[in-house]
């Protein structure tokens, strides 16, 4: 399969590439593709539910995110491909509505991820603005730091990966200084295990969060332009999310660590920026702004690549308009225009809570499609079959969790991403029936 700016890739020659996309800048796809939200937009709605255990609920996160990774690996190793998930649920599924409806639940995932990481940007840049932002002023934000990003993935993959690469760096570096420094001032009783909540608010923070590590598959969607993705994506997937592991424990010890239950609470939509104040003064509540800035652009820089490239080959393929596959300018698509569209859409309707909330459940029900289908090409990918169903059924596990705490909290966006889930399905149906295209298989 191919992207619109790549020669096609598939297993037969699986070691070439338009080779725009280097070891460091496919790292920094993860990393910026994770890190814009589980650390800067959903750190208060983790926090409500896991309380000082927070750091156990990155965790565990971490570890469910792991196993897929292996998996994605596996699988992006024997079968390279823009499309990343998109091809490899063919490859399970096979050609039909199985694979095509969850293929458009997927796309549909990424737009709700986006939505997250800019209503987040549009929080932590109004707080420069004023100390008490209008929702006119939040969400104008957030709709224009789309619009930026749009522009810069439009000018294609080489100047999106280093754009990402300089953002990762800036942003890294400040979170590195940022849990040095906040190391050496939190307070012990803040962290005592006596404090904790119950395991299954614990698990509750772990389900929220999890959108907060999605975004190492969108290093799969960079395969095309990767010089040897065989080699190069396996080893770029591990590095980013075993260090956004690191950074996720670090960072989430210090908050609780200087911060109460009821501050970050009260700060929920900037408490990283708040944690910092205890320590650092205003000058560490600024930096950590700018960090978060800094994030949340790189993660919706990367995740509209990685989106684009998805509703670029569901169009190219035959599951959505062709049209969509067209480029329109540069090297934007109709699919990165329509991606960007119904981001801004998502973002002027839903608050930050409920949006993660989504995101994190379609991701896991997503990559758990991604696991079970590839319990049916194991014989292909030599992967570990033990280790394939332990990512499936934590997925699983961790869905089922998140889905009782939505219900709980917020069940309008539970009722919301059922009717998206039928209607991936329903829309995948209909626009077969109606136009009698079939998957084109790389």
């Amino acid at each position: 399969m191919t992207s619109p700016a790549s020669s096609p890739i598939t297993a037969s020659n699986a070691n070439t590439g338009s080779g725009q996309i280097g070891m460091a800048a496919a790292v920094s796809i993860g990393i910026g593709g994770m890190v814009g939200a589980g650390i800067f937009s959903i750190l208060g709605v983790v926090a409500q539910a896991a309380g000082n255990a927070m750091w156990i609920a990155f965790l565990i996160g971490g570890v469910v995110a792991l196993l897929s990774t292996y998996s994605y690996a596996k699988l992006g190793a024997v079968f390279p491909s823009a499309g990343g998930a998109v091809h490899f649920l063919v490859k399970g599924f096979g050609d039909g509505v199985l694979s095509g409806g969850l293929n458009l639940f997927m796309w549909a995932g990424y737009i709700i991820s986006l939505a997250l990481y800019a209503t987040a940007f549009g929080s932590y840049a109004a707080t420069f603005i004023t100390a008490s932002p209008s929702p006119l002023l939040l969400k104008s934000l957030a709709v224009g730091a789309v619009l930026a990003l749009t522009l810069v993935n439009a000018f294609g993959a080489k100047v999106m990966g280093r754009g990402e690469t300089f953002i990762v760096a800036v942003k890294v570096a400040i979170l590195v200084l940022f849990a040095a420094a906040g190391l050496w001032f939190i307070k012990p009783g803040n962290l005592s295990p006596e404090l904790w909540p119950e395991t299954k608010s614990i698990l509750f923070g772990a389900g929220v969060l999890f959108i907060g590590y999605e975004g190492f598959g969108l290093v799969t969607n960079a395969a095309a332009d990767m010089k040897n993705p065989s080699r190069m994506l396996p080893r770029a997937l591990y590095v980013s999310v075993l260090m956004v592991i690191a950074i996720y424990l670090a960072v989430s010890v210090t908050v609780t660590g200087n911060l109460s239950n009821a501050q970050i609470e009260q700060a929920r939509d900037y408490a990283l920026a708040e944690a910092a104040k205890p320590f650092l003064g205003e000058f560490g509540f600024r930096l950590i702004a700018v960090a978060a800035l800094f994030s949340t652009a790189s993660a919706i820089n990367a995740t509209l690549f990685g989106s684009a490239n998805v509703c670029y080959m569901i169009a190219r393929d035959g599951e959505l308009p062709a049209g969509l596959s067209r480029t329109e300018w540069k090297q934007a698509t109709g699919g990165l225009l329509l991606t960007a569209g119904l981001v801004i859409l998502v973002t002027l309707l839903f608050d930050l809570s409920g949006i993660a909330m989504m995101g994190s459940a379609a991701f896991l029900l997503v990559y758990a499609a991604v696991n079970a289908g590839h319990l049916r090409v194991l014989k292909q990918t030599g992967a570990n079959a033990v280790i394939v169903w332990l990512s499936l059924l934590t997925c699983l596990a961790m869905f089922a969790v998140l889905s009782v705490y939505t219900w709980q909290q917020q069940p309008a966006a539970m009722v919301v991403l059922a009717v998206i889930a039928a209607a991936s399905f329903v829309a995948e149906w209909l626009y077969r029936r109606w136009t009698g295209r079939t998957l084109v298989k790389a």
